[in-house]
């Protein structure tokens, strides 16, 4: 899955000259949190909300509205924006998007083509809707969660008895984080089960696998071994 697939095309952008006041205005209109920064068409920055809460005076109390919207109007949107913005490449995967945002402490970043042009944006909310396309939890179904051996054709085993009872498979994932050396956690998503014959299927798995959890998204039932 790449960045390209998932990040959002349509970029609000704001100049570097821009008063932090028209920042406010874009991002509350749009309903967005991080904007591009340009200067003479370039990429020189990013602005969040975060930056223009932090930039805005707090102190309303010594103020008058007057006096702070003055200000407001006055301060630019370089004088607050973060420069030297992380960027993402469009053949970017997202799990090297999430890594990147995650290394890096960032919520979103601009994403960018060969020639440094932007393309778009992507932002952890765009991560969380890609990996719930990739679980393919919109099918709602039975999630299991599996300690298999390490080997080839240990997860065929468990997927041939879900399949043995017309079930269709969504997806198949897994990894080695929290699981013991020659072993590894498979989650394995599955919809169109019978549930009479639910009960039937558990044992038959259990006599193939280690099973960590049952989720039941359709009927918002959980078991957790």
């Amino acid at each position: 899955m790449l960045v390209k697939d998932w990040m959002s095309k349509k970029v609000i952008t704001v100049d570097v000259n821009d008063s932090m006041q028209h920042a406010i205005n874009l991002l509350m209109e749009n309903d967005i949190s991080i904007m591009p920064v340009l200067e003479e068409g370039k990429l020189v920055g990013v602005v969040t909300d975060r930056d223009l809460k932090r930039a805005s005076p707090s102190d309303a109390v010594m103020l008058d509205i007057q006096r702070i919207l003055y200000l407001l109007s006055k301060l630019e949107v370089g004088a607050i924006m973060s420069r030297f913005p992380v960027t993402l490449a469009i053949d970017h995967t997202v799990e090297e998007a999430a890594e990147i945002m995650v290394k890096n402490k960032i919520s979103g970043a601009p994403v960018v083509d060969e020639s440094g042009e932007i393309r778009g944006i992507i932002t952890k909310n765009d991560l969380f809707k890609a990996m719930m396309a990739l679980s393919g939890l919109a099918h709602k179904g039975v999630q299991f969660g599996f300690l298999l051996e390490d080997r080839p054709g240990s997860i065929k085993e468990i997927t041939d008895v879900i399949r043995g009872y017309n079930a269709r498979l969504v997806s198949v994932l897994s990894c080695y984080e929290q699981a013991p050396e020659g072993y590894r956690n498979v989650y394995i998503r599955a919809f169109n089960i019978d549930r009479e014959n639910m009960q039937s299927m558990k044992e038959e798995l259990r006599k193939k696998a280690k099973m960590l959890y049952m989720v039941d998204h359709r009927d918002n039932f959980r078991e957790i071994y």
